[in-house]
C-alpha cells in the first residue's frame, strides 16, 4: 500500500473509485463496501461491489469483515432484481485468475431467462450514454434505500 487514505493504494482504480476519483456510477457507499455500476457491463445494471478497505482477494479481506461485506453484496443483489425487474442475479468473483483489477470485488449481474448468458463467456454491453448508465445507478440506488429503510 502507499500514501492515500487509510487502507487504500494510490495506483489502484476501485480504490481510487472508493474515494471519488474517477468518477463512477455509485449505488452504494458506506464504511464496508462501495456498490457501482460496472463500465463493461454483462448486462445494463450490471454492479460491482468492492470493499472500502483495499485487498486483493477474499481470502485477503479480514474474517470480521467477510459478513458486512456480504450483507452489502446480498442488499445490491435483491435491488437488481428490485430496481431492474430482474428475474434473478449471477454474483461471482474471480481470485486473481481473470480479476481484471487486483481489489476484491464481486459481480451482481441482472438475469432473466434466455437472456442469453451460456457459462462463463460473458458478453458485453454498452450504456447508450451517461444518462442512461445513470438511469440503472438511479433505479438500484432506489430499490436499496427502500430495502435498508426496512
Amino acid at each position: 500500500m502507499s500514501g492515500g487514505a487509510a487502507g487504500s493504494d494510490d495506483a489502484c482504480l476501485f480504490c481510487g473509485i472508493a474515494s471519488g476519483a474517477p468518477p463512477a456510477h455509485v449505488v452504494l457507499a458506506d464504511d464496508v463496501a462501495v456498490a457501482f455500476l460496472d463500465a463493461r457491463p454483462v448486462f445494463k445494471g450490471h454492479v460491482l461491489v468492492i470493499p472500502r478497505e483495499h485487498v486483493e482477494t477474499l481470502v485477503d479481506l479480514p474474517t470480521e469483515a467477510v459478513g458486512p461485506y456480504f450483507e452489502r453484496v446480498r442488499a445490491v443483489a435483491r435491488a437488481v432484481e428490485d430496481g431492474l425487474g430482474a428475474a434473478g442475479t449471477f454474483v461471482a468473483m474471480n481470485n486473481r485468475i481473470s480479476q481484471s483489477v487486483p481489489h476484491l470485488h464481486t459481480h451482481v449481474v441482472p438475469r432473466n431467462r434466455k437472456d442469453g448468458l451460456r457459462g462463463f463467456f460473458w458478453p458485453r454491453v454498452k450504456y447508450a450514454d451517461e444518462a442512461e448508465a445513470e438511469s440503472y445507478a438511479t433505479k438500484i440506488r432506489k430499490a436499496l434505500d427502500s430495502t435498508t429503510a426496512e
